[in-house]
């Protein structure tokens, strides 16, 4: 292969010239082919398709290269408002899908050329519309960060278990059995007794999560302690579900204005967005439109990482509410973030008749009043600042939708002015790191939750250390960055000692550019310094944490942050998350006097956020401060020691169902444990899944699902994962499928004695309640086995012996006796 390449050929394309291609110019080995880049310096965009269509008048073909079908028709339809109809009669009255000259084309290129010696023009849709963004390729929906196995244990964790109360978990025990080895999850109650609880039981086991300043006491296992601790629970719970219904009802009641469907421009503004949709940002686009398109004002709480594309979900939002005719308020908690939200919206809206305006500190005084004015008088339609919104003296002509970021960031009186504006208007809260009491309200149902998991592509996981502060070890952190190009932001959060703090960076480093950056600093100046970083005349950026929110540097990919303990965890997560915005390697630096020396919550804290560097943690950090700091302030202390003493999971979980049965939407069946036991037992052997934690998760999902496609959904991806089953997960999955039509049947206990091939079935509460001996008669006339009803231990009985398969007729028969058919 390389003697035949070697014959050949070499053909290089370069946009330049060296000197030994000008040398080979001579010899004919280097041809000039006189192109170059097609610009289109205009400012305005009819600017622009005026010098398109002045190409064509040259005699150039121009093709026009769109990134897809609906902004090709989008450009086709400005090219063509901008031509004349008389100096281009359309063929028999239809309009041609171009102007003459042009071409317009769906894919995907980085930017134009042209080649005069051949009279062709190439240009992108994107340097029309003056939008330069890098393109983030289309993936696959199964690639969003998984959040089910938040819950999983590790040795050591405190757990609940639904009917023995609180235990620690030793980890995965194999034990033989009856003659069959299993696995079992070993727990250790008080008094060192041991519970060996079956792998396939594991939906009874919870992680106990509560406050790491006081673990719980073990239960004692036989003792009724926990029985009596469940009722108390039980009862405050049932007194918070008919609080929490009252809420349910007032907002029911409440009326607000329901949007209308999305029209032609909401498509057209939506198809010019330069990314791929990711399958997260789709399902939490069409759950914000369905909420502003009820009567009831939305209050929804959007949760996701920094960049995976929230913005754009809540700009898709505004643009719809300004299609009506309505005002849009976007809350920001700092200057800065409210300057990069207004540069995104005015870009982003720019071919639109929509006023945006931006009022925060950094506006001049007359120009404050300006804008105050316009909102009250309608004339401007998306307004995006910080607390000043919440002001007195600012008062909107048709308000009909208020986005909040980081609403955890705002003061209790901000809070209580958005508390009151929530019942008035729709609201989208977003946030990458949700605050306990956000979180549970959203985990329980009282506040609407969407979730945005799928992380750019190529971008990297933060490498994140915890380090005592020493001199060789900031210059280090700081030479590496500069080494590559690149700039480092160094956090100080103390005002009054920034500068000393800057004074010693530039000692460590002096041949380093510093700027310092912090919120007292004069507007104007500020504005300066951050411009100038973006501009990078600075290498360091030393500031307080102004910076957590809204910047967007791809060339900074270093942060120290110094006295990390004084931080909590979202701000960290916050802070964390300025830095590997590209696909460059990521470093942040927690910097403290003495890693020995930290208290229990700051270590625990530090060693969250150094453990959930992974792509997509925000979710997993809110779950983990919420233990960390205990429920004291999220329902109350009536509530707090219920939640202390049966645990968050368990407590939710009581709390869900309790307001489903009060609310009359849940099903009798949901709550009727169903057992599956066969003699060949179904299982995950080891060597087909080998990591226990991974065995664990599965066992997990497989107990929670509800539906025979979900069931079919999880099969595929372990198939995908994992390679063709083995027998014992061929059984595993017949039997998951038999308990999820046993329970749609009303059948408790499903036992598969597979060598005298014979299936008995205890009829459960449910369908007792509807007993009609002739469903069974004219049921064994239709059944190709023998089917029998008898009665066991004060039990009704099915006894089937089929002529087939055991498993599969058993399947057909449970199908049959569905409850909810016909």
């Amino acid at each position: 292969m390389v003697e035949a390449l070697a014959r050949r050929a070499d053909v290089i394309l370069s946009d330049f010239w060296t000197d030994e291609q000008v040398a080979g110019l001579s010899r004919g080995r280097v041809f000039n082919l006189h192109m170059g880049v097609e610009e289109f310096p205009q400012r305005k965009t009819d600017e622009r398709l005026d010098a398109l269509l002045a190409l064509t008048g040259e005699g150039r073909q121009v093709l026009v290269s769109c990134d897809n079908t609906g902004q090709a028709e989008r450009l086709a339809d400005l090219l063509w408002a901008r031509v004349a109809a008389k100096d281009h009669p359309p063929p028999d009255g239809r309009r041609p899908p171009a102007p003459p000259g042009v071409h317009i084309v769906v894919g995907s290129l980085d930017e134009g050329f042209h080649w005069p010696e051949v009279g062709w023009s190439v240009v992108t849709d994107r340097g029309i519309f003056g939008r330069y963004r890098q393109f983030r390729s289309s993936r696959g929906a199964g690639l969003g960060v998984p959040i089910y196995n938040l819950m999983e244990l590790a040795a050591g964790d405190f757990v609940v278990h639904v009917d023995h109360g609180i235990a620690r978990y030793v980890g995965l025990k194999l034990l033989e059995v009856d003659g069959s080895r299993s696995e079992f999850l070993e727990l250790r109650f008080a008094d060192d007794d041991v519970l060996y609880v079956p792998i396939e039981q594991v939906e009874r086991v919870g992680r106990y999560i509560g406050s790491e300043d006081a673990p719980p006491a073990l239960d004692r296992l036989g003792g009724r302690a926990w029985e009596r601790t469940k009722q108390k629970a039980q009862e405050a719970i049932l007194e918070m579900a008919q609080e929490l219904l009252e809420i349910y009802a007032e907002r029911a009641a409440r009326r607000g204005h329901a949007f209308g469907r999305d029209n032609d421009w909401q498509k057209e503004f939506e198809n010019a967005f330069v990314y791929v949709e990711t399958p997260d940002q789709l399902k939490s686009i069409n759950e914000v439109k369905r909420d502003l398109e009820r009567p009831q004002p939305m209050d929804r709480l959007l949760c996701g990482d920094v960049g995976f594309g929230k913005t754009e979900v809540a700009m898709r939002a505004a643009f719809k509410v300004v299609m009506e005719g309505m005002q849009v308020a976007v809350l920001v908690p700092t200057t800065l973030l409210a300057q990069q939200h207004t540069h995104t919206f005015t870009e982003r809206m720019a071919d639109y008749p929509v006023t945006i305006a931006h009022l925060s500190r950094l506006a001049s005084p007359k120009e404050q009043n300006r804008i105050i004015e316009g909102l009250a008088d309608g004339s401007i339609d998306v307004v995006i600042g910080t607390h000043r919104l919440l002001s007195k003296d600012v008062r909107f002509s048709r308000l009909g939708l208020v986005v909040i970021d980081e609403e955890q960031r705002f003061g209790v009186r901000h809070k209580e002015r958005l508390k009151n504006l929530r019942r008035m208007v729709d609201v989208l809260s977003l946030t990458a790191t949700p605050i306990p009491r956000t979180l549970y309200m959203s985990l329980s149902g009282i506040r609407d939750m969407s979730m945005v998991n799928t992380p750019p592509q190529n971008r990297l996981p933060i490498e994140t250390y915890v380090m005592d502060w020493s001199k060789p070890v900031v210059e280090g952190a700081i030479l590496r960055e500069l080494s590559r190009g690149g700039q480092v932001y160094f956090v100080h959060d103390r005002v009054e000692s920034i500068a000393a703090v800057a004074h010693i960076v530039s000692e460590i480093v002096p041949d380093a550019r510093i700027a310092v950056a912090h919120g007292q600093m004069p507007r104007n100046q500020l504005e300066h310094v951050m411009e100038e970083f973006v501009a990078r005349k600075y290498d360091i950026l030393v500031s307080t944490t102004i910076i957590e929110s809204g910047l967007d540097i791809p060339n900074c990919n270093t942060m120290i942050v110094n006295r990390a303990d004084h931080f909590g965890l979202a701000q960290l997560y916050q802070l964390r998350g300025r830095v590997g915005r590209e696909h460059r390697q990521a470093y942040c630096y927690l910097l403290v006097p003495s890693v020995k020396a930290l208290t229990p919550v700051a270590r625990a804290r530090l060693r969250t956020i150094q453990e959930y560097n992974e792509l997509g943690s925000g979710f997993k950090i809110a779950m983990r401060d919420l233990e960390i700091r205990g429920m004291g302030n999220i329902l109350g202390r009536h509530q707090h020691g219920h939640i202390a003493a049966i645990g968050l999971d368990l407590y939710n979980k009581l709390l869900s169902e309790t307001i489903d049965s009060l609310k009359g939407v849940r099903d009798p069946h949901e709550d009727m444990d169903v057992v599956v036991d066969r003699e060949e037992k179904g299982g995950l052997p080891v060597e087909y899944v080998v990591s226990g934690k991974q065995r664990l998760g599965l066992f997990k999902r497989l107990a929670a699902l509800r539906k025979p496609e979900q069931l079919a959904e999880l099969a595929a991806e372990m198939r995908d994962l994992y390679g063709p089953f083995p027998p014992e997960v061929e059984r595993l999955l017949e039997s998951a499928r038999l308990r999820l039509l046993a329970r749609a049947a009303g059948i408790e206990q499903v036992l598969l004695l597979d060598r005298q091939k014979l299936a008995l079935l205890r009829l459960g509460p449910p369908r007792l309640e509807n007993f009609d001996p002739l469903e069974y008669i004219e049921l064994d006339g239709r059944l190709p086995g023998q089917l029998a009803l008898e009665q066991k231990k004060g039990s009704l009985v099915l006894r089937y012996k089929p002529k087939a398969a055991l498993a599969a007729e058993t399947e057909e028969l449970l199908r049959r006796l569905d409850m909810k058919r016909g």
